[in-house]
């Protein structure tokens, strides 16, 4: 996956210091810090916004205020307007998917506004625009807050670059196999001691089974020998104590 400038995430004449403090946490998700706030209603700095960033201070501190859309787009060259279609504007329509590829392939910076919380975006911002962005939405209730638009388009463009996720880089190295063979033979023994395998004929089936069962987990080393360690509990062997554990 390529990486480019992330977007600016332009918030237009936003209403609330919440709604811009919870924008600025959904845009940090996806390692997005550029913020940019044209006429904010209340003023900026707003000490409302940062409570409602829940971390995402950074975001902040950078923020900068213009007095217009245009001010606020002039180092941009791919503008997108999150916003319905306006129907007496001829601006191409995409969706988020198209958006994000467009993004990285642009070679210049890239904006997407956002208009205020109960109006949306004025017909004369979204014509400053190369393209109006619009995700699909249910017909008869289509309310988004101002977070939640934020949210959608950021996670889009996250898609397209190499963002870590925690749950892959935190996931344990599998075992090798002699260790994974280690552990079905003590499960083997300790179900032959108690009289598993039956009918005779059927062992090896069993056997097979049961190898398929624990080699097509991943299991790494330190999972083995928490189940072995309970297999050994289970058949009465006594856990052998180190000499430092031994008072």
């Amino acid at each position: 996956m390529s990486k480019t400038l992330p977007p600016i995430i332009v918030l237009v004449r936003p209403q609330l210091g919440q709604n811009i403090g919870k924008a600025a946490r959904a845009m940090l998700n996806f390692g997005l810090t550029e913020m940019r706030l044209v006429a904010p209603r209340d003023g900026w700095p707003n000490p409302d916004a940062g409570p409602a960033a829940s971390g995402a201070d950074i975001v902040l501190e950078r923020a900068t205020v213009c007095d217009t859309v245009a001010d606020a787009i002039a180092d941009c060259s791919t503008v997108f307007a999150s916003t319905v279609r306006k129907r007496e504007l001829v601006t191409p329509v995409v969706g988020p998917e198209e958006m994000a590829r467009t993004i990285t392939t642009s070679a210049g910076r890239s904006a997407i506004l956002f208009g205020p919380e109960r109006s949306g975006l004025e017909t004369e911002d979204v014509a400053l625009a190369n393209a109006i962005v619009t995700v699909p939405i249910n017909p008869e209730f289509g309310s988004l807050n101002l977070a939640q638009a934020v949210i959608l388009l950021a996670y889009e463009w996250s898609r397209t670059q190499a963002l870590a996720q925690p749950t892959v880089r935190e996931m344990e190295p599998a075992a090798p196999h002699a260790e994974v063979d280690g552990l079905i033979g003590q499960l083997e023994g300790a179900l032959d001691t108690a009289g598993y395998f039956h009918p005779p004929e059927r062992t090896q089936a069993t056997k097979n089974t049961i190898r398929t069962i624990f080699t097509k987990t991943g299991w790494s080393s330190r999972e083995i020998k928490a189940v072995r360690g309970m297999l050994k509990a289970l058949t009465g062997q006594p856990r052998v104590r180190s000499k430092a554990s031994i008072s």
